[in-house]
Order: structure tokens, then sequence, then C-alpha cells
């Protein structure tokens, strides 16, 4: 949870300070990345599979518990500092969303059925995922594309941030969950999490409370910049870094 009410918090002024973006701009990018991409991190856990590193069974619960918090700070902040949004109707998007609600009542499930629930379940879900998977990352890459004079609009700024947050919240992630006495693997994926800007939750709460935002902007970013740098840097680089503190 501090994880991710401090996250925002750092982009949110920091973009303001020296990205020079305007309060909702910068509080809606702090919703994106505060919050977390699960597609991101369902990569970093098939890089952990394929690397034989040991993943703790609790993290997709902590993946649910990351979605939320990021954007209520946000939007907490686009709040105090004059943005003039409906804070109720947003945190009432926020909490009542598609994939928030997915996430929790999956967890629910899971705890219900046990191992053997999910095996009866494993030849519709478990199977098809990876070319699910595919299709869903195609789709994410031809929407960025649709964006990117948003993203070019706003200068270099938000690129500059786009790339050095997942290098400085991905081992600060590493580093809280080694702390917390996660193995290798577990530590990387967290900070993959921490260093991931969410692009299904994150949108759905800002378009809600904040509609005068272009959000090209904090969408293009996190899907044209922030998530394939984790895909093809960040994830093997914070595996080292997790590696390094043990």
């Amino acid at each position: 949870i501090g994880l991710g009410v401090t996250i925002p918090l750092i982009a949110f002024f920091a973009l303001r300070k020296f990205g020079k973006l305007e309060t909702s701009t910068a509080a809606a990018m702090a919703a994106f990345y505060g919050s977390v991409s699960a597609v991101t991190f369902t990569a970093s856990m098939t890089f952990m599979e394929r690397g034989n590193y040991r993943v703790e069974g609790f993290l997709p619960a902590l993946l649910a518990l990351l979605e939320v918090p990021g954007i209520v700070v946000a939007l907490l902040l686009a709040a105090r500092f004059g943005s003039g949004l409906d804070l109720r109707t947003a945190l009432r998007e926020v909490l009542s969303g598609r994939s928030i609600l997915l996430l929790a009542g999956g967890i629910v499930m899971g705890a219900l059925s046990g191992a053997d629930g999910s095996e009866r379940v494993a030849p519709f879900f478990i199977a098809p995922f990876q070319g699910v998977l595919v299709l869903f990352l195609l789709d994410l890459g031809a929407r960025a594309t649709e964006h990117l004079d948003g993203l070019r609009r706003n200068g270099s700024a938000v690129v500059v941030f786009a790339i050095l947050a997942p290098l400085i919240f991905g081992p600060v992630g590493v580093g809280i969950g080694t702390l917390a006495g996660l193995g290798v693997g577990g530590a990387a994926v967290l900070g993959a999490m921490a260093a991931s800007a969410s692009y299904i939750a994150a949108p759905a709460a800002v378009k809600v409370a904040l509609p005068d935002v272009d959000i090209a902007v904090p969408l293009t970013a996190a899907l044209a910049v922030t998530f394939p740098f984790n895909l093809i840097v960040g994830i093997p680089l914070y595996t080292e870094i997790a590696q390094l503190l043990r």
C-alpha cells in the first residue's frame, strides 16, 4: 500500500515541477503510473517461470491490491490542487471497475475452489492464455499508435518520464520485495509491477474524473514507451537486481 501511495505522489509533483504539466494532466499521469499493469505482471510471471525462479503464490493478490491506491491518490491530488473533478463519481468508478471486480472476484473464486477447481478449468483458461495475450498486445499496440500525436504535442518531458519512471520505481519495488522476504522471482515481479503503468483500470477512472484531460498523453506514454521498455529492458534488469540483493 505504501508503494502504491508513494509512486503517484512522486509522479505528480515531478511532472508538475520538471515536466511543467498542468494539474489535470499531471494527475492523470500519476493515476496511470501509480496503478499497475496486469499485462506487465503476466509477462514478468512468464519470464520467471521460464527462468525457473520461484514466485510466491499470493502475488496476484498484490496485483489486485496495487490497482487501486495509486488512482485514488492521484484523484485526491487533482481535487486538492483545483482540477474541479467529481471525486465521488471517480472513486465509485475505480472501485466498481471491471478490472478490479474481475481481479477481486477471481481471488475469491480461487480461494473457494482451491487447486482442484483450477485444474478443472485449466483447459479453458490457462492453456489458451498465451494466444489471447498476443492478440491483446496487438490491440494495445494499435491503440498506442493512434495516440502518438498527443504525445508529441506535450514535448519530451513525458517521454523522458516514461523511461525514467520504470528505472526508478522498478528497483525500489525490488528492494521493498527483498526486504519483505520475497525470493528473487517474487521481488523481481513486484519490481515490474512498481515500474509498470495501468492502461485498463486507470483510463476508465480518468475519463470519468477528468473528462477535459487529453487521455492520449498518459495512455501513449504507458503503452508506447513504458510498456515495451519493461518488456525488453525492465524485467530482465529487475531480475538481475533481485539476484544482487539476495
